[in-house]
């Protein structure tokens, strides 16, 4: 067993992240800024027999994250395993975004992502064995109109799976990044509801796969790259995205 913190695992994909990981048996940490989607989360692994703990915890304030890795520590022991998954996204023309929004967008998606791999490590270092998932997305790889905030955030997550990668293999820590694109999520149908993405029968009707991506299709790359399978797979990046991005 193995004890896995996921950030924003209270919905969408961090949510079946957080359930996949409970049926391997791991202990899991659902870090996530909504107390209460964190909580019935975790009390759904706890029903089906597993062990999990709610954190509450805003990415982008790094002295909650130290405060939350410290307490999953406490109560379930050394982290072996993180997938960040924790996000935003927005859609701004470029000539309209704010400065506070664009540093609002690389604190939670790249600086969080940054505060939560250096707090949660240590443990890994002193086990000689991790695994760490970044979860990114296909705008960085494309780009995107309105898009330039939310892109270059998880662009920068590219660039730091990669560092992150080969600064720590030799330690027995892989690091690698997933790239989802169209994935039904709260934050997807939002996006729809607001008129800023396509209906679910026109996305699906452009998307090679005919259909839109499942929290479970993210849940299932992550799976395996945490596994001792994956031992030789790092710095790299998994495209989840139904072959709308090769």
């Amino acid at each position: 067993m193995k004890v896995a913190m996921v950030t924003g695992g209270g919905s969408g994909m961090g949510r079946s992240v957080c359930l996949h990981l409970a049926q391997r048996g791991d202990a899991v940490a659902v870090v996530d800024r909504d107390a209460d989607a964190a909580e019935h989360v975790a009390e759904e692994i706890r029903s089906a027999g597993g062990t999990a703990a709610a954190l509450e915890t805003d990415v982008s304030d790094r002295a909650q994250v130290d405060e939350t890795v410290a307490k999953i520590r406490a109560d379930l022991g050394p982290i072996g395993v993180l997938v960040t998954s924790a996000g935003i996204s927005g859609f701004t023309p470029f000539m309209e975004i704010t400065t506070e929004a664009f540093e609002q967008m690389l604190a939670v998606n790249l600086t969080g992502t940054f505060h939560c791999v250096q707090s949660a490590i240590p443990d890994m270092i002193d086990s000689g064995w991790g695994r760490i998932v970044l979860v990114s997305s296909s705008s960085a790889q494309r780009g995107g109109p309105g898009m330039a905030h939310y892109a270059s955030s998880k662009g920068g997550v590219f660039a730091l799976t990669k560092s992150l990668a080969l600064e720590f293999a030799p330690l027995g820590i892989t690091v690698n990044n997933i790239a989802p694109s169209s994935i039904e999520t709260p934050m997807h149908a939002g996006a729809r509801a607001a008129g800023k993405l396509s209906s679910v029968e026109e996305a699906s009707a452009r998307m090679p796969v005919k259909r839109l991506g499942t929290g479970d299709d993210i849940a299932a790359a992550a799976l395996f790259l945490v596994s001792d399978e994956a031992s030789y797979f790092t710095g790299q990046t998994m495209g989840v995205n139904g072959g709308s991005y090769i």
